[in-house]
C-alpha cells in the first residue's frame, strides 16, 4: 500500500472535536492524540474482522479454494509481514520478527495459484506471529510523534496498513464466496427502500470543470494524487446501479448469444469461457434464476444491483441497453461535485466519515442492498449509492494522474500503469469505511468477477442539458 507527500490544498474543514475515534479515513486536522485513538479503534477493527474471516478449521484454511485466490492462511500471515515491514521495522526502526519468512508473503515472488505449495506458516503459527506483530505496532503506534517524515506524517502509515489489512479481509471474502460447503459467514440483510424506486432513473450532468483526485486527504494514496481540474461534456448517468432485474432482460433477451453487443475481445473471452450469465447464477427448469451466496442457494433478488461481472460482461450490458460505461472522471463528477458551491466532496453525501445510513460497507451485510436502500448517501446532484454495495466498472484504463509522484513503493500504483487493466470505483458491500472514499482509485482485468463488481450506465447528454 501508499502515498505521496501532504499538502492541504483541495478541502478547507474546520477542527472536529469527537467523543469516540472516528470508524473511517483520517480527518484533515486531526490532533495527534486524535489520531493515535482513531488509528488504535481502527487497527482494532480490522484485526476483529480478519478474525472472523479466518475462524476455520486447519485444512478450510490451509486449502486453496480456486487458483484465483490465495490459501486464507497466506493473507493472514501476509497481513502481518506488511505491518512488521512498515510499522515494526521502518517506523519503529525495530528488529525484524521472522525475516526468513520476507520472500513467502511477497505478493511479487508467488503468484497466487502457487502459494499452497509454499512452506507457509501453520494456522497456529500465523495467528501467533500476527499477534506479536500487533503488539509491536501499537507500542510504535504510542510512540509515533504524527509528524516529520512523509511516511508517519498525519498518521500516513498507520492508515496505509488498515487499508490493507481490511483490502485482504475483502479479497478474504471474495475467497470464502468461492468455497464450497456450507456457509460459515452470516450477517442481517441490509436495508429496503422506503418506497418502491426507478431503477432505470437518469441524472443530467452539467459540462464543465470540477478538481478530480485529491492533495489533501490524509491517507490518499499516490495515485488519488494529485487533485486537478477535469472538464467534461455534459452528460447523463444513472441513478443507480445496473440491476438483477434489469441484467436479467438482457440475458433473457439473448444478449450473450449476440455478438453485436461485444467488442472483439470480449466476445472472445465470452466463447473461451462459455459465459452465459453473473457468476454464481444458474437457471431452474421453469425459467427462474438463482444464485449462490456464500454457500446458500436463493433466488436471484431483482432490485438488488448485479454482481460478479466482468467489465465485457458491463459493456455489452450498456451496447444492448443503448448507452455506455461512464469514463472514470465522469463517474467522480457525478458522486463528488456540488453545483451549487462549485466544490468536490469528500465523499457523495458530504465531507463527514461514513455510516450505516450512507452506505452498505463493512461487511455489516453480505449483499448488495435493493437500490433506493440509502437515500441519505446520495450525492448533491442525486445520483445514488456510488460507495459500497458493488465496485463499479469504469470505461477507462489504469493511468496516473498529471503530476503523479509514486510515494511509498512502486508496486502499489506505478507498476501496474499502462496494463490491460480497467478502472473500478465506489467499494463494495465487503469494502470497509476506512479503506474507501470517493476518490479511491481500484483496478483490476477486465476478466475479473469473482470480485463483487457491478456497474451504471451514462450516456451523452442531449441539447436540452
Amino acid at each position: 500500500m501508499t502515498q505521496s507527500d501532504l499538502t492541504q490544498s483541495d478541502v478547507t474543514r474546520p477542527d472536529v472535536t469527537r467523543s469516540r475515534p472516528g470508524t473511517g479515513p483520517a480527518e484533515p486536522g486531526e490532533s495527534p492524540e486524535q489520531l493515535r485513538e482513531r488509528v488504535a479503534a481502527l487497527l482494532g477493527r480490522s484485526r476483529e474482522r480478519s478474525t472472523r474471516l479466518t475462524d476455520l478449521d486447519d485444512g478450510e484454511l490451509q486449502a486453496q479454494h480456486s487458483p484465483l485466490m490465495s490459501p486464507l492462511v497466506w493473507d493472514l500471515a501476509h497481513i502481518g509481514s506488511q505491518e512488521e515491514l512498515w510499522l515494526v521495522r521502518d517506523v519503529g526502526g525495530r528488529e525484524p520478527l521472522r525475516p526468513e519468512i520476507d520472500g513467502l508473503y511477497d505478493a511479487f515472488q508467488h503468484s497466487r495459484s502457487s502459494r499452497v505449495e509454499l512452506p507457509l506458516l501453520t494456522p497456529a503459527e500465523a495467528r501467533r506471529y500476527v499477534g506479536e506483530v500487533r503488539d509491536k505496532a501499537l507500542d510504535v503506534l504510542h510512540r509515533s510523534p504524527m509528524r516529520g517524515r512523509p511516511l508517519e506524517r498525519d498518521g500516513f502509515a498507520f492508515g496505509m496498513i488498515v487499508a490493507h489489512e481490511q483490502q485482504h479481509d475483502e479479497t478474504m471474502l471474495a475467497t470464502h464466496q468461492l468455497r464450497s460447503g456450507a456457509r460459515v459467514l452470516d450477517a442481517p440483510a441490509p436495508p429496503r427502500p422506503a418506497a418502491p424506486v426507478d431503477a432505470a432513473a437518469e441524472v443530467p450532468v452539467p459540462a464543465g470543470p470540477f478538481e478530480m483526485g485529491t492533495s489533501a486527504e490524509p491517507w490518499a494514496l499516490d495515485n488519488e494524487r494529485p487533485a486537478h481540474t477535469v472538464d467534461l461534456a455534459a452528460f447523463v448517468i444513472d441513478a443507480y446501479p445496473v440491476t438483477n432485474g434489469r441484467y436479467t432482460a438482457f440475458v433473457d433477451d439473448g444478449g450473450y448469444d449476440d455478438r453485436r453487443w461485444w467488442t472483439d475481445t470480449g466476445w472472445a473471452h465470452r466463447i473461451a469461457e462459455d459465459l452465459s450469465a453473473p457468476r454464481f447464477w444458474s437457471r431452474d427448469t421453469d425459467g427462474t434464476w438463482w444464485r449462490r451466496r456464500f454457500g446458500a442457494v436463493e433466488p436471484v433478488p431483482a432490485d438488488e444491483p448485479v454482481v460478479h461481472v466482468t467489465f465485457h460482461e458491463a459493456q455489452a450490458f450498456a451496447r444492448w441497453a443503448g448507452k455506455r460505461l461512464p469514463t472514470e472522471a465522469e463517474w467522480e463528477k457525478a458522486a463528488r461535485f456540488d453545483p451549487v458551491t462549485g466544490r468536490s466532496r469528500r465523499f457523495p453525501w458530504g465531507d463527514d466519515e461514513p455510516t450505516a445510513a450512507h452506505a452498505n460497507l463493512g461487511q455489516r451485510h453480505l449483499q448488495p442492498a435493493p437500490v433506493g436502500a440509502y437515500p441519505g448517501g446520495a450525492s448533491a446532484l442525486g445520483v445514488h449509492q456510488m460507495l459500497g454495495d458493488v465496485w463499479e466498472w469504469c470505461d477507462s484504463g489504469w493511468h496516473p494522474y498529471p503530476g503523479f509522484r509514486m510515494f511509498p513503493y512502486p508496486e502499489y500504483s506505478e507498476v501496474f500503469f499502462g496494463g490491460d487493466y480497467a478502472v473500478l470505483r465506489g467499494g463494495s458491500f465487503g469494502t470497509d469505511p476506512s479503506a474507501v472514499r470517493a476518490t479511491f482509485r481500484n483496478w483490476d482485468h477486465p476478466i475479473r468477477r469473482q470480485i463483487f463488481s457491478g456497474f451504471r450506465l451514462a450516456r451523452d447528454a442531449g441539447p436540452d442539458i
